[in-house]
């Protein structure tokens, strides 16, 4: 049997089908533009991808077309619907409501829709796949997979933030941490490759692409993380802020707000009052690597011009490298040391010198890696020194395969 993944963001719908006897993607696809002009889907199948040209309007539009590129008997993966078992989505925000994959009913999209004040950005285009999906074919079960999920073993005291609790009582504020699907998916993996029980180990899961976030596994459940209430806390990202003083946002705010006096002056100025928003895309969009190096927030053009020996971008990876170090210290305090360390998305497995960078600050804990074997982008593989008291690993993450085996878990059922 097969299972249908998908992603759904506001203009886009990434999919991938799975066949669960293999575990191997049989499809990879992106409708893009969608309701935009110019909307258009890339199929990939084994290694030839085809591009089409088609305007939709909307996510149902765009579903209908997939499943029927999709059944197609030249380039599609299934003869008929009969071969789906069931269609997993990725919901990034679950609250405190869902503490494991579910079933989707029309309770369950009312509840993902009330945590969309904590991901307006995620949640309602996740939503809008569901619908979609509901529509173009209902005889299918669907299941929805949280990003949050797996951190709901946190316990209490390390994920309440010290402001008064009436704020945690009334509005839910408190630490929720994402990428849950990822580190689950490579803690499980590396003991596989370790030949280790998951349980037997004290891992420190590296989930460092334009969005990235750490995590400590322990006995195979999350016991602390990096982000927080949103995806914007923890370390510094692509054009994330991560964690700062709390005073740097109402300073900056003070700082915009005109004074009662000399208003004449002000008038000739281009002064101008922040407001929440725009604090918030500061702190998302403007910020992190972009941030301090003012060139990009793809790391590989950041990178580039920190080897030409552009100023702002070494400051801005020396300071990323920095602060990931930082917080796989801090990992190792929740867990009570260190077995393994992983290194995984876009950064993760492509970045030879930040991994180097960030292991060289590790020494305390008896990291050490081989500078040969750590010469890889993209492979899964060991890059510790033989004398390494700590293991440290690529592991190329499969958020899609951990999604399919979820969904199909349930839809046995």
């Amino acid at each position: 049997m097969k299972i249908l993944v998908i992603n759904s963001g506001s203009s886009s719908l990434k999919y991938q089908v799975i066949d669960m006897e293999t575990n191997e993607r049989l499809v990879k696809g992106n409708y893009e533009r969608i309701g935009q002009p110019g909307s258009f889907l890339t199929h990939k199948v084994n290694d030839v991808k085809r591009r089409f040209e088609h305007q939709v309007k909307n996510h149902e539009e765009a579903v209908k077309f997939i499943i029927a590129r999709i059944l197609n008997r030249h380039y599609g993966v299934m003869k008929s619907l009969d071969e789906l078992a069931g269609i997993g989505h990725r919901v990034v925000h679950g609250g405190e409501k869902f503490k494991k994959p579910v079933l989707i009913t029309e309770e369950v999209i009312q509840e993902i829709e009330k945590c969309s004040e904590l991901a307006p950005l995620h949640n309602p285009n996740a939503v809008a796949g569901m619908r979609a999906c509901q529509k173009v074919v209902p005889q299918i079960k669907q299941v929805v997979c949280f990003d949050t999920s797996f951190h709901q073993t946190i316990s209490k005291d390390k994920y309440l933030y010290p402001i008064p609790y009436e704020y945690y009582e009334k509005y839910g504020i408190r630490k929720y941490g994402f990428h849950g699907i990822s580190h689950e998916y490579v803690s499980k993996r590396v003991a596989e490759l370790l030949n280790k029980d998951v349980k037997e180990l004290k891992i420190v899961s590296c989930h460092l692409g334009q969005g990235a976030s750490l995590c400590a596994i322990k006995d195979g459940k999350s016991v602390d993380t990096t982000m927080g209430l949103t995806p914007l806390g923890g370390i510094p990202m692509g054009s994330r802020s991560g964690d700062l003083d709390p005073s740097v946002v109402t300073y900056l705010i003070k700082k915009s707000v005109k004074p009662t006096q000399g208003v004449e002056d002000l008038e000739k100025t281009d002064h101008k009052e922040l407001t929440p928003d725009e604090i918030n895309d500061i702190l998302n969009k403007k910020s992190g690597v972009y941030g301090i190096s003012r060139i990009s927030l793809d790391f590989r053009d950041v990178e580039l011009d920190a080897l030409s020996g552009g100023h702002h971008a070494t400051l801005a990876l020396n300071h990323f490298d920095y602060r990931v170090a930082q917080e796989i210290a801090k990992m190792a305090v929740a867990m009570g040391g260190i077995d393994v360390i992983t290194f995984e998305a876009g950064v993760g497995e492509k970045g030879i010198l930040d991994r180097e960078k960030i292991c060289s600050y590790l020494g305390i804990f008896g990291v050490k890696i081989d500078e040969e074997k750590n010469n890889c982008k993209g492979e899964e593989i060991e890059i510790s020194a033989d004398d390494s008291k700590v293991k440290v690993w690529v592991v190329p993450t499969n958020e899609e395969l951990m999604i399919a085996k979820e969904t199909y878990k349930i839809v046995k059922e």
